[in-house]
This record gives structure tokens, C-alpha cells and sequence, in this order.
């Protein structure tokens, strides 16, 4: 079968992967379910580098809250696919029982788990889930702790405000060691302090001016550090991507599937009384998300062009593509997925001859 991401002889100007809030299709969860492992399947057929869950609680935006469990399923379908949730919610998990899972799911991969790291970005959702969103930040730094601790040690030990432990054993270690790759959701370029010393994969929303901030100081603490730039991890953007045989088609598929994922990312918010803080990065139509720049949706040359100026504009290596939202059917985001790495991703690799 021909797939689109021909790694022969080959290297990679940008890499790709996809994101996917799993949010609610309108299908019953099962079926819902089903059809996103055999498009996961697809994307491990057509040679994306990676697939990013989000994880969210009592939301239709997201019918997975337990990324794990989904995790597991993909890794049984797939050969090649990196999986991981962007992010795991830290201050909702006991660390240990996160780190254990963490080690289970990179051996049933033989290596393939993306570990993501976040305090998450919905405080309405916290507070729902009986945690405070005022102690979260803290929480999630002391867990993540936790866990790096666990990747080191044999015996943990530690004291903290919200975790303690005791002579804990620590019976298995990830096969990527010391763990498995970090990604975290950079609001800034302030986060390349800690990222950069720590070879975090980094993620960002919003404006290409953003991300470009993120990647120049990137590249910058990457060279202080003494380390090759061939070496760099993942800097990353996320975009709403639809690809059809026609600009029109896409467009089309986009405005209608759009308008159901952004009345659900914003659900809580409107029954909590909060502002939706992210409506400068997702606005109310699709067409104003388009004018912005922060989706595309048109053929595969039109993709094409528009992901060569998010490239030049935000210096990342990486671009996570959100394919699957709102109520697109199967068929349209596989075709989708198809058009973008045979038609797309291509022209995003370089050739070295023998």
C-alpha cells in the first residue's frame, strides 16, 4: 500500500502528528470509540510521527477521561505510532499510580509512549472533580516530582505538602529511560527555561508569533547548552486542519464540524459564568479561525502552502494537526488524514540520495 511519509533515505524539515480532543460525534461511545482506533490505525499506516489525546472531565469535549485506557487500545492496533495524552492532568492522579501506568503502557509498546505533563487548562473542570483550582498548580509540580523520582531511584522517598512516601519499592522502569519523552503545553517562551535544560517537547496555541517567540528561545538555551541542533526535541503548534479534494468541500466539512467542537469546548464555561478565556486562539466561526490563521481547510495545495507560511512564521519542527472534531464523519477525516500524508506531508521532507 502506498503511504505518504516515506522515511527512505529521507530527513524531515517538519515532522507531523495529530491531536484529537475525542470529543462527542453525535455517535453512542462505543462506536464513537471504535471509529477513532481505526483511524488511529490509519495514521500508524500512513507514517504520522505521533498521536496527542487531550484529556477532559464532564465535558463532551473530551469522551476519554482516562487516557490510559484509550492509550492501551492504540498501542494493541498499531506498529510504529507514538501515543501519548497532552496532557496528563497531574493534580487529578495519584503520581505513583500514574508513573506505574506510564511504565506498563511504554512496555506494551515496546517504546512508543509520549508521556504529556500539564496541571490542565480548564479550571471549571477542577473544581467539578473536587480539587481546588487554587492548589493545583502546586500539585501538579509536586507530582510531577513524584514521578521523576520514580524514573530514578529504586526506593522513594518523599515528603511533600499534598504526597508523601515511605520505602516505596518501585518494581519496573520505562523501557525509554531515564522516562519517556516530556511534552508540556508552553503558554510562553518563559517555559523554555525549564524545557530546554530538561529536553522537554514543547507545544504552544495561538498566534504564530507565539510560537515563534517559544522556538527563537528555543534554539537559543539549546546552544548555550553546548547541545547539537540536530538534536533539538519537538517544538510544536496545533492547528484545525481539514483536507478535501476541493477547497470548497473542505471548507464546507470544516464550518459545520467546527461550529459543534467549539459549542463544546465551551460548554462548561457558559454554565460556570467564567469567560471563556481561549476565544482569541478558538473564536466562534470557523471562518474567523481561518482569518487568524490558526486552521485551514482547502485542498491538498492549498495545505500545503498555508503549512510552508506556519512554518516560516513560527519556526517549529513539528505540527500537530487537529483532523477529527465536531461531527466530521469516518470517511471525511480519513480521507482527510490520507490527502494531507500523500499529498501534504511530502513536500515537508527532504531527500538524501544514496
Amino acid at each position: 500500500m502506498k503511504t505518504g511519509l516515506d522515511t527512505t533515505r529521507s530527513c524531515f524539515v517538519l515532522k507531523f502528528g495529530i491531536f484529537d480532543h475525542l470529543d462527542a460525534d453525535g455517535l453512542p461511545l462505543g462506536e464513537m470509540l471504535e471509529k477513532r482506533l481505526k483511524l488511529v490505525e490509519l495514521m500508524d499506516r500512513e507514517g504520522f510521527y505521533g498521536f496527542h489525546m487531550a484529556e477532559h472531565h464532564s465535558t463532551p469535549l473530551g469522551w476519554v477521561p482516562s487516557p490510559s485506557v484509550f492509550v492501551s487500545a492504540a498501542f494493541q492496533r498499531t506498529k510504529r505510532l507514538r501515543v501519548g495524552p497532552l496532557v496528563y492532568v497531574l493534580p487529578m492522579y495519584h503520581p505513583l499510580r500514574v508513573f506505574e501506568e506510564v511504565c506498563m503502557l511504554d512496555h506494551m509498546s515496546n517504546g512508543r509512549m509520549m508521556f504529556g505533563v500539564g496541571r490542565g487548562a480548564a479550571m471549571v473542570e477542577h473544581q467539578r472533580y473536587g480539587i481546588d483550582p487554587a492548589q493545583a498548580p502546586a500539585m501538579y509540580h509536586e507530582a510531577f516530582a513524584v514521578i521523576m523520582k520514580a524514573c530514578e531511584s529504586d526506593i522513594l522517598n518523599f515528603e511533600g505538602k499534598f504526597y508523601n512516601f515511605k520505602d516505596y519499592i518501585v518494581q519496573s522502569k520505562p523501557v525509554q529511560r531515564p522516562h519517556p519523552p516530556i511534552w508540556y503545553g508552553a503558554p510562553n517562551a518563559d517555559a523554555v527555561g525549564w524545557a530546554a535544560p530538561n529536553s522537554v517537547n514543547v507545544v504552544s496555541l495561538g498566534p504564530a508569533a507565539r510560537a515563534r517567540a517559544i522556538t527563537d528561545r528555543y534554539r537559543k538555551d539549546w546552544a548555550e547548552l553546548g547541545r547539537k541542533g540536530s538534536d533539538i526535541p519537538m517544538m510544536g503548534i496545533t492547528r484545525h486542519i481539514v483536507v478535501a479534494p476541493t477547497d470548497a468541500e473542505a471548507k464546507a466539512m470544516a464550518r459545520r464540524a467546527y461550529a459543534i467542537w467549539r459549542d463544546a469546548i465551551e460548554m462548561l464555561w457558559k454554565r460556570s459564568g467564567v469567560p471563556f478565556v481561549l476565544s482569541p486562539v478558538y473564536p466562534t466561526t470557523y471562518d474567523e479561525l481561518e482569518a487568524i490563521g490558526h486552521g485551514i481547510a482547502g485542498s491538498p495545495s492549498t495545505v500545503r502552502n498555508y503549512i510552508a507560511r506556519l512554518h516560516e512564521e513560527s519556526g517549529v519542527n513539528y505540527v500537530l494537526a487537529q483532523m477529527m472534531f465536531g461531527d466530521l464523519s469516518h470517511d471525511e477525516a480519513a480521507t482527510s488524514v490520507q490527502l494531507f500524508a500523500r499529498e501534504v506531508a511530502p513536500a515537508f521532507v527532504e531527500r538524501i540520495s544514496a
